[in-house]
């Protein structure tokens, strides 16, 4: 059984031109092209597709992407892998719930709860052994000291900067905003700039995040709910993918 690029691309909530694009940097080969230049993708190139949408995620660009696929060679183990931090996350997020429900308990009754009970599922730095694994011990150290660095003021300042952003994009979906508008571009430029600010993370030192990094971020954010929440839901966060699109295609 195999499956033509436009079904790949609708369940993969990836555009065609993705697809091919992988293909042109030898990271997924269609398994055949039928009659008419049709693209086909078997099980095996799925499968495939599941794990560079899985790396993509983490925020890889596409050559970290290939490298690390030809240095794991069993896909089983490579899966059981990101199955594992899959499942770490989302233990981490049920603990995250479970606290803000007990502190609005604890708020609406009036009630006593400990520091540890409210921060709980909280602690940024228990990813420390796979972000090192995947981007080096200097990328965690600098993000990691930047952020302890910060007085609460900045630290707040840093957060509603985030979250005005997020609302920015959000209002601009509602709104019907093209991707290639100068309101849709102007918001894709400040993204870029913010996202570059964090010590650690692709294109720091340059002042710029790299093409991939921003191609790659705006796939995650449509492809995975808990980062479109942050821009309005799937429409906000599919606007955010094209525009930064747009603005890789026109800066470069």
């Amino acid at each position: 059984m195999d499956w033509s690029i436009q079904e790949i691309a609708r369940l993969a909530g990836v555009s065609s031109r993705t697809l091919r694009h992988y293909d042109a940097v030898g990271l997924l080969h269609p398994s055949r092209v039928a009659a008419g230049g049709v693209r086909r993708y078997d099980r095996a190139a799925v499968a495939r597709l599941q794990r560079i949408l899985l790396l993509r995620e983490l925020g890889l660009g596409l050559e970290a992407v290939g490298r690390v696929l030809a240095e794991q060679t069993d896909e089983a183990r490579a899966l059981r892998d990101h199955l594992d931090a899959l499942r770490t996350e989302r233990a981490r997020l049920d603990r995250q719930v479970a606290s803000v429900e007990r502190t609005l308990a604890a708020l609406e009754g009036g009630e006593r709860l400990m520091a540890a009970d409210m921060l709980d599922g909280f602690d940024h730095t228990q990813h420390r052994e796979e972000v090192e694994r995947r981007w080096g011990r200097d990328a965690y150290a600098r993000s990691d000291a930047w952020w302890r660095g910060l007085g609460d003021e900045d630290r707040e300042r840093w957060k509603q900067d985030a979250q005005q952003l997020g609302e920015d994009w959000a209002a601009a979906a509602r709104a019907g905003v093209d991707p290639a508008s100068d309101e849709a571009q102007a918001l894709a430029a400040r993204h870029a700039r913010w996202l570059a600010t964090v010590p650690g993370t692709p294109g720091h030192e340059q002042g710029r995040a790299p093409d991939e990094y921003l191609l790659g971020l705006g796939e995650m954010y449509v492809a995975d709910e808990r980062f479109a929440a942050a821009y309005g839901g799937t429409d906000g966060a599919r606007l955010v993918r094209d525009a930064l699109r747009v603005h890789v295609e026109r800066r470069a």
